[in-house]
């Protein structure tokens, strides 16, 4: 196997959640540059099966490379996970990991488009094969669509400004406008001085607006909301499903989805889900009428100080786990 460029974040608990059986049947769901596979196959035997799954085709690519019998890898959104395991003939699984969001290498490349420390043609698609880019939708979006993607997705205060310069920009530089990522950072670093905003020490000012806009770009709250049941669907009585976040959106689909099918509702509605902040997120697909509890939680982990230092992308980080019930069995835990 290739060595590993950097490990992921909360990488030792997230396998250790696992609870990894050495003949176990295991799905990378986010394969990005396999550091998570790697540390699964080094705790399979010549018996355990590990299916790795990623939209993005140079994540593939990486895949493809690994030279191991016990590991295969396919170019997907996670949403297609029913789809992938039929086609492999798998009928259950013993652990699902999902570790959401962009990656180290997609920011890193400018090309890409998710960043804006560096200029780049304003793309933002994880699977650059598919939809439409960032730029092409900012094109043809009215004011109001934009608006409302930044305020939902980015829970930017400035939304209307940001989107009304977003516009005006459009219109009056026509074919020329949004050629880049820099010129959008710019633009929205503009709008948030005029109005004498203040940003979060360390924060760039277009932060919100870039994840709003990649995340509706990439449909990757649904995405997340499709693929959380089918997961369950496939685990195996013990197997378990988990999931790390690393901003506060993704977070409460999978809290609310765990909380719903470990038979816990008063995490998903009422005045708790109010305070907070679930209601007008996409509910999981097929987990939205009540049933009998199909999981059990797991304790939440958080970074540490030492993790958080040595790697700033991991103080936002949150790691969930549960595990797939046998029919009947009484669910407990908490989803804090």
């Amino acid at each position: 196997m290739q060595a590993v460029a950097h490990q992921p974040v909360l990488f030792e608990q997230a396998l250790e959640l696992l609870a990894l059986r050495a003949d176990g049947v295991y799905v990378d769901a986010t394969f990005g540059r396999g550091g998570h596979a790697r540390g699964i196959l080094r705790n399979l035997s010549a018996q355990g099966r590990l299916l790795a799954i990623d939209r993005d085709p140079q994540a593939v690519a990486v895949g493809r490379a690994i030279n191991d019998a016990r590991f295969s890898i396919d170019h997907a959104a996670f949403s297609e996970l029913a789809a992938v395991l039929g086609a492999h003939g798998i009928e259950a699984v013993d652990g699902v990991l999902l570790d959401l969001g962009v990656s180290s290498p997609q920011l890193d490349d400018p090309e890409r488009g998710f960043s804006f420390r560096q200029d780049g043609p304003l793309d933002m698609r994880m699977d650059p094969t598919r939809g439409i880019s960032a730029r092409q939708w900012l094109m043809t979006a009215d004011e109001g669509t934009i608006a409302q993607v930044l305020k939902d997705y980015g829970e930017e205060r400035a939304a209307v400004p940001i989107a009304r310069a977003i516009a005006a920009r459009c219109r009056e530089a026509g074919e020329q406008a949004l050629r880049g990522t820099a010129e959008l950072a710019a633009l929205v670093a503009a709008v948030l001085r005029r109005r004498g905003g203040r940003v979060q020490v360390g924060k760039d000012p277009a932060t919100r607006t870039f994840q709003a806009i990649r995340i509706f770009v990439n449909s990757e709250l649904d995405q997340l909301a499709a693929v959380l049941p089918v997961a369950t669907d496939y685990l195996k009585p013990g197997g378990r499903l988990v999931v790390i976040a690393f901003h506060s959106l993704e977070d409460r689909v999978v809290k609310r989805f765990m909380a719903a099918e470990s038979g816990r509702p008063d995490l998903t509605s009422g005045p708790m889900a109010s305070r907070s902040g679930l209601r007008g997120l996409p509910p999981p697909t097929g987990a939205t009428a009540p049933r009998a509890a199909r999981l059990r939680l797991l304790p939440k982990v958080l970074p540490d100080a030492v993790q958080a230092a040595a790697n700033p992308r991991a103080r936002s980080a949150v790691l969930r786990g549960a595990e797939r019930l046998a029919p009947g069995a009484a669910a407990a835990g908490s989803a804090r």
